[in-house]
């Protein structure tokens, strides 16, 4: 690999995504901004010109295995390797059960889960033939404690927590280090998307499940009201933990975060958190 290390980063046409390829430039890194639509990448250029940073735009869509394979067989074609893979594009789902289809959670997998292992185990042969890389995936409290009205969700980044943590221990045999970075609320563009969806979907709901979506949004948004943190600032521990020279497996992103983890550690039964959720939903 050149002398110039470089990075590869999932899902930058807006978002943490972008901010972290912006980052990364401006921490050194030569840097390969993927997105599913390469239409979407005026915000990317735009800020990277005013800030006079290079970044090169590759179309890779996280939901297709081929696109995967192409995009990094032609980085590495290109650049020599790939020294930091950002795993950054994700997808969000605001329902419970009844209201999943079978097609929404598979899109749901095959974006947070599949799109995370694939282009893993795209780049994992040439870092360990490298004999170093690093793996940074950016997971959720979502993946740590479950959360009403994301069953979907929630069961894609526990995957994704358990499949990393699993790899991580091999990963270090081979020089490779592995890091999940664990955000709580942010206000970003797909949050906000997202949750929109929410407001639409509890209008949409029947009885009883309309009332409880409706007390959970008003909670999530006195949450992102006073706790949400900006996509820059989670780009930075990003690109902090991307430079780190021991950088820890997991980053929990806001003392919310942390807090709210170590009170699902310390009641080994989860009676706690699920009856704390209970009784914000009204029962």
């Amino acid at each position: 690999m050149g002398e110039v290390p470089v990075a590869l980063v999932t899902g930058c046409s807006t978002g943490i995504g972008l901010h972290t390829a912006l980052r990364l430039a401006q921490a050194g890194y030569r840097v390969i901004a993927t997105m599913r639509d390469t239409t979407r990448k005026v915000d990317l250029l735009e800020a990277a010109r005013s800030a006079g940073l290079e970044i090169e735009i590759r179309a890779l869509d996280v939901a297709d295995a081929s696109s995967i394979d192409v995009c990094i067989a032609e980085v590495i074609a290109a650049h020599g390797g790939v020294d930091l893979l950002i795993n950054n594009a994700g997808a969000g789902l605001v329902a419970s059960i009844e209201q999943t289809s079978d097609d929404a959670l598979r899109r749901i997998m095959e974006v947070n889960f599949f799109g995370v292992w694939n282009t893993v185990k795209a780049v994992i042969p040439h870092m360990r033939a490298a004999g170093s890389g690093r793996v940074i995936t950016v997971t959720s409290i979502g993946g740590l404690v479950g959360q009403p009205f994301n069953d979907a969700y929630c069961a894609s980044k526990f995957a994704v927590e358990g499949f990393m943590e699993s790899f991580a221990p091999l990963a270090l045999t081979m020089g490779i280090r592995l890091s999940v970075v664990a955000p709580g609320p942010v206000n970003s563009a797909f949050v906000a998307n997202v949750r929109s969806t929410s407001r639409d979907a509890a209008a949409a709901m029947a009885p009883p499940y309309d009332r409880m979506l409706d007390r959970y949004n008003e909670l999530s948004n006195q949450t992102f009201a006073g706790m949400g943190q900006t996509p820059d600032e989670i780009a930075q521990i990003i690109v902090d933990l991307s430079c780190a020279d021991d950088p820890a497996f997991r980053v929990l992103t806001a003392p919310m975060v942390g807090a709210t983890v170590s009170a699902k550690a310390s009641d080994p039964t989860g009676s706690g958190l699920i009856r704390s959720f209970a009784q914000v939903l009204g029962a």
